[in-house]
């Protein structure tokens, strides 16, 4: 059975191997030639992020925050309905034969859907991959079956317990390709170094992912990791040093930090913020938006009952994003590494250079110190109250 997708954009082409999960994508093709130059964005999303939740059980039972993780989409909370079946099945046809992968998510466990098996099926008849992040907290041996069966890869969530493990091995035992997503904020990064030195993480897994904590949902602003933590230096010396233990992955939000830390990092591994570029989200409630993080004020969200899913990816909301990622840093030798980090959480952007942000078109404004040093609040105070735009 032919695992390899080849999808011909204006100006470069990608591939994708639907077994092995390897993608590739060309430079910017002139008169026949790849310039090495990198294309911006896909015509339609490559890979969406489709949230399937409305809830927690792992959440409500107050076990996020036991384990030190202050959820992003305020699982401990929130008690809203999941996604309807027939709204999943919409988008996974309109997606037919133009995107690649789904990770499903959402406000819960994608595995505790209702329709989960269903959901999956849907997946593979489209010719869609579909994979998802879990707690593993009702990983069951059936479902870890249902998931070699379907999925290219699921990640669980390091809660440090007992049925973190067990979810890993079932999963592992059942043939699937298992990741650990790993949240670091300035209370985890030490025992993520010292995992990283002892080798405290299962072997099973295929490799450990970690992502900033950023402040949306229950995250708190004075959890976040700096630029100037030493431990997340000395974890970003691990990743690079070519003998880890493990494979290592960073959520492309990490980007900025580790260009300025990247020693024997490959700069050409990297890739920065996807959203409105090569993916979306959308919520159980059918508002597509360039990122998840962006699902408290939907500043960049459309509403997928009155438009199609390509009308949302062409739409001024994802332009308006778009714009914030080809505009930023312009002075900067390394903006087209990063494009300045993150639109919607400016104040995660771990950088030591010295940002500009100005007021919108047609207002005035004055360059001032980077949002880590000033705060967003003092931002928002010099642009009198209007929000920054990362330029």
């Amino acid at each position: 059975m032919r695992t390899l997708k080849i999808r011909k954009e204006k100006n470069f082409i990608s591939l994708f191997d639907e077994k092995t999960g390897h993608y590739l994508r060309t430079g910017i093709i002139e008169n026949g030639r790849e310039t090495g130059a990198d294309p911006f964005a896909a015509s339609f999303p490559e890979l969406l992020d489709v949230g399937i939740m409305g809830h927690c059980i792992h959440g409500q039972a107050g076990l996020c925050i036991k384990a030190g993780i202050e959820c992003y989409q305020g699982g401990s909370y929130k008690k809203n309905s999941n996604m309807a079946l027939a709204d999943f099945e919409s988008i996974a046809k309109q997606c037919q034969g133009k995107t690649y992968q789904f990770a499903l998510g959402g406000c819960g466990d994608p595995d505790q859907h209702e329709h989960f098996r269903e959901i999956l099926e849907i997946c593979r008849m489209t010719g869609i991959v579909p994979n998802f992040t879990s707690s593993g907290y009702g990983i069951t041996e059936e479902l870890a079956a249902l998931c070699s069966q379907y999925c290219g890869a699921v990640a669980i969530s390091w809660y440090r317990s007992e049925y973190t493990l067990r979810a890993i091995k079932r999963l592992a035992d059942a043939g699937v390709k298992t990741n650990i997503h790993y949240v670091l904020n300035k209370y985890t990064v030490d025992e993520a170094v010292d995992g990283l030195i002892f080798h405290r993480f299962p072997d099973e897994i295929n490799a450990l992912v970690f992502l900033l904590h950023k402040p949306v949902g229950l995250g708190k602003e004075e959890n976040m990791i700096t630029g100037e933590n030493i431990k997340f230096r000395e974890l970003i010396s691990l990743a690079g040093s070519g003998n880890p233990g493990y494979k290592i992955g960073f959520d492309s939000c990490t980007v900025p930090a580790l260009i300025h830390n990247s020693r024997n990092i490959d700069l050409n591994s990297l890739d920065t913020c996807e959203g409105a570029r090569w993916s979306a989200y959308i919520s159980p409630y059918l508002k597509m938006m360039p990122c998840s993080f962006d699902n408290e004020d939907m500043r960049w969200a459309v509403d997928l009952r009155s438009h199609t899913i390509k009308e949302a990816w062409m739409s001024s909301e994802f332009e308006d994003f778009r714009s914030r990622l080809k505009m930023s840093c312009p002075e900067c030798t390394e903006r087209d590494l990063c494009m300045g980090g993150c639109p919607i959480r400016p104040e995660i952007v771990l950088c030591d250079k010295k940002y500009q942000y100005t007021a919108n078109k047609g207002d005035t404004f004055e360059p001032i110190a980077d949002v880590a040093e000033k705060g967003i609040e003092k931002v928002k105070t010099i642009l009198n109250g209007k929000e920054p735009v990362l330029v």
